[in-house]
């Protein structure tokens, strides 16, 4: 994912909401708060979208606790095991956890931010191999994948449900390109006989 103001990717990881304390008083932005109050009192904790937070960090306004998607809970349950965790239903719709967690890591200090790093590759290590068996396993079923699962629709989709947006795409990648290849192989297989 890219951090370029016209990426899509990026603009969607910056909607996600951080839960800031101001540390001093802000005249005038009460309305931040959609409350009644003219002005933000010190000690006041908001709800702000992400893309308001680097500002109010770097200005010394306020600080940000880490979101839920990557507290210390997430982050044991990523550590014991990355694939058991619905990584999709962590950051909303979309569920572009590893753009998110890419943006949080530059607001933190050193020591946090690498320890959501090592999180967020270790994660991506550990479930891609899962990520690419099932893609080829379901693009090599072909259109015959659809009900294999209890009859509930397409299993590789059933699969997909708990990926993060990136996983997704290179899962769809990954399947295309068994498709691809099993069309390849039949259709060379038959000009052999």
């Amino acid at each position: 994912m890219e951090t370029d103001y016209y990426s899509i990717d990026a603009i969607l990881s910056e909607n996600q909401k951080l839960q800031c304390t101001f540390k001093i008083d802000i005249p005038d932005l009460g309305y931040l708060d959609g409350g009644a109050e003219r002005d933000i009192k010190a000690l006041s904790k908001l709800q702000l979208p992400f893309w308001l937070v680097p500002m109010l960090l770097h200005s010394d306004y306020a600080d940000c606790t880490i979101p839920p998607p990557f507290s210390q809970r997430v982050r044991n349950a990523l550590n014991a095991e990355p694939r058991s965790v619905k990584l999709s239903g962590l950051v909303g719709s979309g569920g572009l956890w590893y753009g998110f967690g890419r943006m949080i890591m530059r607001q933190l200090d050193d020591y946090q931010a690498k320890e959501i790093s090592d999180v967020l590759s270790k994660t991506f290590k550990e479930r891609l191999v899962d990520v690419m068996d099932q893609a080829h396993h379901f693009g090599s079923l072909g259109s015959s994948a659809a009900g294999v699962v209890g009859g509930s629709g397409n299993a590789g989709e059933d699969f997909r449900e708990g990926l993060d947006a990136t996983e997704r795409e290179l899962f769809a990648l990954a399947q295309e390109s068994a498709k691809q290849t099993k069309q390849w192989y039949e259709s060379s297989d038959k000009m052999r006989r």
